[in-house]
């Protein structure tokens, strides 16, 4: 019965798709176990695609789950012993220029088939120098949530054409989101005190930012392809002064404003406090329950747009194969297979994938209404990543996060904050 296993699995290996690269086979050695660092979304994300796998091939894949910041840990840990723990990790893009030499290149997965099914700025990010070394396994990005209960209320529509001049609609431009958040700022519940704003500005990150940066005009994010400081340059001032606006100049945001992050926001919007919030396409699927609008109540558009057009930052997380793995065949046949099945990552409580037409094929399937304006945002010519560099952490910890919270004090000016920024970046080259 061993033997006749043996010939099967040997049969699977042959025909398989998934089993070559480049050409290569695996070693005979029988059906062998892939261990895969991630973190919890990224086993969700796959978690399917694994058990398919191994039915289909007779491999086994383990999942070594580990918190967000757990993966870098204990990938920077493997790569410093040169390790054989891992056969693949499952990374943010963040950190693919630290381990991308850490990596086994895997060019002949990048088909012209991939490609065409990818977004350009995943295509982009996935290399280093001249190899394609990660496959991105799911993309995000900020689109724009609003109050459809708000916005679709006929008072408030005629109160904001006698105002404005123009509909009340999802803003796409600057000037309509910045009309639209004065608009809802307002004493909503007859106390005397403000307590319902247009929208919030994460002053804790500097990552809604740079996508107004790209907004904007500019041709990359801090640096330029050739790695110059471009950070006071004209478009990331303007962005500077829209983004801090909405709090300094228009104050149509929560007066914490520094202190906001990711969770706040969506606390903020989920509780009614605000009537918009820039965020993850994926959070539009996973209003809480103790919140005080409706899921029907939640709309969703394209990204808003700048002088210089629609732009988000991507965020994607990509499947790399450490050097030191002892299946790198096998791991390039998961890696392989998991592209052909992304969808399957729509299944899972995050609904994320990478392939274009993984989110084209739910498009116009209900609950997941966010998809169309999330391909439209992705899709973007002036959506791009952020730069490839090994230091951006750094960058953006001790240089845009204080630029943007100096700004939004009034400790400096934006003119005075993107020069201080470009000081300080340049002393980090």
């Amino acid at each position: 019965m061993r033997k006749v296993y043996g010939i099967i699995i040997a049969m699977i290996i042959i025909a398989s798709p998934f089993v070559l690269a480049g050409g290569q086979q695996e070693k005979d050695e029988g059906p062998v176990t892939l261990n895969i660092l991630v973190e919890s979304g990224g086993f969700q994300l796959q978690k399917e695609i694994a058990e398919n796998f191994e039915a289909e091939t007779g491999h086994t894949v383990n999942f070594v789950q580990v918190p967000y910041n757990g993966v870098y840990d204990k990938l920077t840990a493997e790569m410093a012993a040169g390790g054989g723990s891992y056969d693949i990790a499952t990374i943010d893009v963040v950190w693919l220029p630290r381990f991308a030499e850490f990596a086994e290149p895997i060019d002949e997965l990048f088909t012209d088939e991939v490609k065409a099914d990818l977004f350009d700025t995943l295509i982009q990010d996935a290399q280093f120098n001249g190899h394609f070394v990660g496959m991105p396994q799911w993309a995000n990005a900020e689109i724009l949530f609003y109050r459809k209960d708000l916005f679709n209320d006929p008072q408030e529509k005629a109160d904001f054409k006698a105002e404005y001049g123009y509909e009340l609609k999802p803003p796409q431009t600057w000037q309509e989101y910045i009309d639209a958040a004065k608009f809802f700022t307002r004493d909503a519940d007859g106390d005397g005190q403000k307590d319902m704003y247009g929208t919030d500005v994460k002053g804790a990150f500097s990552y809604e930012y740079t996508a107004h940066v790209l907004q904007a005009g500019s041709e990359g994010v801090v640096l330029d392809s050739e790695g110059n400081v471009i950070v006071d340059n004209k478009a990331h001032l303007d962005a500077l002064k829209f983004y801090s606006g909405l709090h300094r100049e228009h104050d149509v945001t929560p007066d914490s404003v520094v202190e906001i992050d990711w969770a706040q926001s969506q606390q903020l919007f989920y509780q009614g406090r605000t009537a918009m919030m820039e965020f993850f396409a994926h959070a539009y699927r996973m209003v809480p329950e103790n919140a005080k609008i409706d899921m029907e109540d939640v709309g969703v558009a394209p990204m808003i747009s700048g002088p210089g057009g629609r732009a988000s930052i991507p965020a994607p997380w990509y499947n790399i194969i450490p050097k030191s793995s002892e299946h790198k065949d096998v791991a390039k046949q998961f890696i392989q297979y998991a592209f052909e099945q992304n969808a399957l990552g729509i299944k899972a409580p995050l609904a994320l994938a990478a392939r274009k037409s993984a989110y084209e094929e739910y498009a116009d399937k209900e609950g997941f209404e966010h998809f169309a304006p999330l391909l439209e945002t992705l899709s973007a010519p002036q959506t791009m990543g952020r730069p490839m560099v090994k230091n951006w952490q750094e960058i953006n910890n001790e240089a845009l996060i204080p630029m943007l919270q100096d700004t939004l004090t009034g400790k400096k000016t934006p003119e005075e904050a993107v020069k201080w920024a470009a000081e300080r970046i340049s002393q980090m080259q």
